[in-house]
């Protein structure tokens, strides 16, 4: 048996080195070739305001019209760059981002991570580098992964019944940036009110710390340019993958469509995700929240869908290995930006907003509903795994049969990493285009479908 085994574990090496070269190549000659936009943005803020007396939302990355535009406490969280050159900040995002990732699938994993092996891990580390969203947060610089990771955390308080602290990374993240306020939201409709004021009181404070620190750029940004969405970028260009960017892709400006169509995602949302949260899947309340949020910003570039990594942990654990794989492949393509010179048609309507309907499908039908750790489900046949529920962790509902462990096969093997997220609580109370060609000075790298940015927007 030895030999044997020995021979099965020099052939899954084997093949997680051939998919690490694929996957470097691919990463290093297409993705990379962003340039590292948005960290030059923070880095160029956060120098010109400490080093040269600027204003922290006056700078401009040279040739393009982009500047800081989050809350002024991000840029007080980012003061430590000021000690660094850009080549060493760079260097600190990259860790930062993996340290985050990490964190992430740590999370949405659960309890039984260490079941999945090296073999399991080295494979979804793989796939997960092939998937756009992130794809663009590690070569943008981007930060979405460092919110995900506190919300997570709380989401993890909560599935614990550690709720004390609950509340916590979600304030915080929402006065980095204003996309998760809309988990304390998602507090309120599921009855924590005591975790939704601490995560306010937290938010509050933190944007309290930044207008003593810089009165001037909170003044300037709370009452001018948190209004301004030209500051962000165009509203129809096709990497804005929200209900405004469709809108706007269909030429329809008028805010009172946009605004009745977000009221009807939300209420989607609000209906969903409480019964999630009155199950005591947070995983599920979480990812629909993450999704929700995506889809009522008025701009959602193709890298804030980091937000939907939850909702793949969610379908794997129910079980929807199919429907996971699909829609992540498709995420995983760039498909969108075929339209990027047209969007026009029903062929522009569908293609161009691809990750979008990705988005609204999954708000509209993930599995929720898993029973809460401390409900009886003896009545429930669970016949389909015939687990037994451990005193750790609540029962498994029909709908959320198990995937394979990672020794029955390499796709198993992957999907199962994320399977048993935070919805199995403990017993307690509950894009790139073919290019390759050198980095142009803009930030859409070497074409400017490959960015979620444009230095002359489209006319409308």
């Amino acid at each position: 048996m030895t030999p044997a085994l020995r021979r099965t574990d020099r052939g899954r090496l084997l093949l997680v080195l051939v998919l690490a070269a694929v996957v470097t190549v691919f990463t290093v000659t297409v993705p990379l070739l962003r340039d590292w936009f948005d960290l030059r943005v923070y880095y160029g803020s956060v120098d010109n305001w400490v080093h040269h007396g600027g204003r922290i939302y006056d700078y401009r990355v040279p040739g393009t019209a982009y500047g800081f535009t989050y809350p002024p406490f991000a840029a007080v969280v980012m003061l430590p760059m000021a000690l660094l050159d850009l080549r060493t900040a760079i260097a600190a995002a990259l860790l930062l981002n993996l340290a985050a990732l990490a964190v992430v699938l740590r999370l949405l994993a659960g309890p039984s991570w260490r079941r999945h092996g090296w073999y399991g891990w080295a494979l979804a580390a793989c796939l997960l580098a092939l998937f756009e969203p992130l794809r663009d947060t590690f070569s943008f610089g981007q930060v979405n992964l460092l919110l995900l990771a506190l919300v997570l955390t709380d989401a993890t308080l909560l599935a614990g019944g550690r709720t004390r602290w609950a509340g916590i990374g979600i304030g915080l993240a929402a006065a980095i940036k204003l996309t998760p306020a809309l988990f304390i939201g998602l507090l309120l409709v599921a009855g924590r009110r005591r975790a939704a004021a601490l995560a306010t009181a937290v938010a509050l404070a933190a944007t309290a710390v930044a207008a003593l620190v810089d009165p001037d750029a909170s003044r300037f940004y709370w009452t001018e340019a948190l209004w301004d969405t030209n500051r962000v970028g165009h509203l129809g260009y096709v990497s804005n993958q929200s209900v405004q960017g469709i809108l706007a892709r269909l030429g329809e400006t008028d805010r009172a469509v946009w605004a009745s169509v977000v009221l009807l995602v939300l209420a989607a949302w609000a209906l969903r995700a409480r019964r999630a949260a009155d199950a005591g899947d947070w995983t599920a309340a979480f990812a629909l929240t993450g999704l929700a949020a995506c889809l009522v910003s008025p701009i959602t570039w193709v890298h804030h869908l980091v937000w939907l990594l939850p909702s793949f942990a969610v379908l794997i654990r129910a079980g929807r290995l199919r429907v996971a794989g699909a829609l992540y492949a498709v995420l995983c393509t760039s498909v969108v930006w075929l339209w990027f010179d047209d969007a026009s048609g029903v062929g522009g309507f569908l293609g161009s907003n691809t990750y979008a309907w990705i988005t609204l499908g999954l708000l509209l039908w993930l599995p929720v509903g898993h029973p809460r750790p401390d409900r009886r489900t003896g009545s429930r046949s669970t016949s389909t795994t015939m687990v037994t529920p451990s005193p750790v962790a609540p029962a498994i509902s029909p709908a959320s049969v198990q995937p394979a462990p990672a020794s029955s096969g390499t796709a198993a093997a992957a999907a199962g990493v994320c399977a048993d997220g935070l919805g199995a609580g403990r017993q307690a109370s509950s894009e790139p285009t073919g290019s390759t060609r050198p980095a142009a000075p803009k930030p859409q790298s070497s074409s400017e479908r490959a960015s979620s940015y444009t230095v002359d927007p489209p006319p409308s």
